[in-house]
């Protein structure tokens, strides 16, 4: 269970202001079908998440316990950093070509490329060495905040600082890298 709520607090805390989050919301907003946005960015984020988890258990396989240790930590204080500067919204007012499903299934995969939530994922399965509990956690952490942009967006960017949201999850980012260094993995 530790596993899952540390997968799930983390992703879900990097993902608040995230450019991933801002597309879920523009989706919604674009096409007004908020179950097939949804259904999207689910079917992205466990393709995607079970890809980075598969990396993160591999790398974990091939590195020493102690070159692993410090390399995690690295990583989770650059994440604390790297999350502290916000993602722009990119404005596309191009048309979309196919339906908000598809739309949204294939831009949020290839949003994710790359992104701090997929390599946190990376990160925390070479962690926890567990695939199928990081793959779980992560994606319900993306579901929630993505979930919560598309059906609530609008109201919650009126009532939550984004600045404050950033500072809890590179908080969350150091947290992790401290355990790190102290327990190990």
């Amino acid at each position: 269970m530790e596993v899952i709520l540390n997968s799930f607090l983390l992703v879900a805390a990097t993902e608040m202001g995230d450019k991933t989050q801002l597309l879920a919301f523009v989706l919604a907003s674009k096409f007004r079908k908020p179950w097939a946005v949804l259904a999207g960015i689910f079917v992205a984020t466990v393709l995607n998440h079970a890809l980075a988890a598969s990396v993160g258990v591999w790398v974990s396989n091939y590195l020493s316990p102690e070159v692993l240790k410090w390399t995690l930590a690295a990583i989770f204080l650059g994440f604390a950093v790297w999350v502290l500067i916000p993602d722009k919204e990119d404005t596309n007012d191009k048309p979309p070509r196919y339906g908000a499903f598809l739309t949204t299934l294939i831009m949020f995969f290839l949003a994710e490329m790359g992104d701090k939530t997929q390599l946190s994922t990376i990160a925390l399965s070479a962690q926890y060495k567990d695939f199928f509990l990081v793959t779980l956690g992560t994606t319900l952490g993306m579901m929630a905040t993505d979930g919560a942009a598309v059906f609530l967006g609008e109201k919650l960017t009126q009532k939550i600082s984004m600045k404050w949201v950033h500072i809890g999850a590179s908080c969350l980012y150091v947290a992790f890298a401290i355990a790190i260094m102290i327990h190990g993995i």
